[in-house]
């Protein structure tokens, strides 16, 4: 599984980083985000790629949890 550490990065950054990582082709992929921009935006990107989506919160951060 990929992680990926955002926080304390505002858009486009952790979309940037998020496709990044997809280019390695992972079946399931953690994005760490502490912001409702990025987390929002993320997540649409990773549905339009046909990701399925859930989400754990951490204290004050949200993970986005990506799965194929």
């Amino acid at each position: 599984m990929e992680k990926i550490d955002t926080r304390g990065m505002s858009c486009p950054q952790p979309v940037l980083m998020t496709k990044k990582a997809i280019e390695k082709n992972p079946s399931s992929l953690e994005v760490l985000v502490d912001n409702n921009t990025a987390k929002n935006n993320v997540t649409r990107f990773l549905k339009n790629l046909g990701y399925n989506i859930d989400y754990k919160e951490e204290d004050e951060d949200t993970i986005i949890i990506a799965r194929k």
